[in-house]
């Protein structure tokens, strides 16, 4: 395993380089999972624009447009890490309306958020046309190892202290449903691509992982 010390542009780059070059002609469901802290979704965001460029129309769903109502995911309490890692994503209404869609033989025609978590109520949202060599880019934290079908998985990393001191107090109490996730699916030990987010602004890929 080597570990390759790289730009937060030059990152992008190569990401959006090897995104627009896999399945030609085809849609690509694209993970970029990772705790908040690590960022998954401003990459993400980062790399709607570069896939554009290079021919491949790209759509940013954040998984938190698919969290489940209020009711569900605070039912064993507000700061429950067990119940934030097994039962806050909406994971059927993500296949439903995003994966499904932009999977073979799908329709194209994908929602871009379902659940508004603030006001805890439907977003409306209109549904958004991805064209058959489109790209859908899903961010957010434990979106590998379960139900939720992916071509190509980014995770991005960090390090139990580097979790710790990036994830802000009122989130202190999620430090170990991450730490649960990494020792029960090790998402690391099979994404197709990993790159370590200790620090953000120096990220390293980690390569031939």
């Amino acid at each position: 395993m080597m570990i390759r010390p790289i730009s937060p542009a030059k990152l992008v780059e190569e990401l959006a380089d090897r995104l627009a070059a896999d399945a030609p002609g085809e849609r690509l469901r694209v993970a970029v999972d990772g705790a908040g802290a690590a960022g998954p979704g401003e990459l993400a965001a980062a790399l709607v624009d570069p896939l554009r460029v290079r021919g491949r129309a790209a759509l940013h769903v954040p998984a938190d447009g698919f969290l489940r109502p209020a009711s569900l995911r605070y039912e064993f309490g507000r700061r429950n890490p067990d119940a934030f890692y097994e039962g806050w994503l909406d994971e059927a209404g993500l296949v439903r309306e995003v994966l499904g869609p932009a999977g073979p033989g799908g329709s194209g025609r994908v929602l871009p958020s379902l659940w508004d978590a603030t006001a805890d109520r439907a977003t409306r949202a209109p549904y958004r046309q991805l064209p058959e060599d489109g790209i859908v880019l899903v961010s957010g934290p434990f979106l590998l190892g379960g139900m939720l079908t992916f071509d190509v998985a980014v995770h991005l990393t960090q390090s139990a202290a580097a979790l710790a001191r990036r994830t802000p107090d009122s989130e202190l109490w999620t430090v170990p449903a991450f730490a649960r996730y990494d020792d029960e699916v090790a998402p690391a030990t099979f994404a197709d691509v990993v790159v370590r987010m200790d620090d953000p602004r120096h990220p390293a890929l980690v390569e031939n992982a």
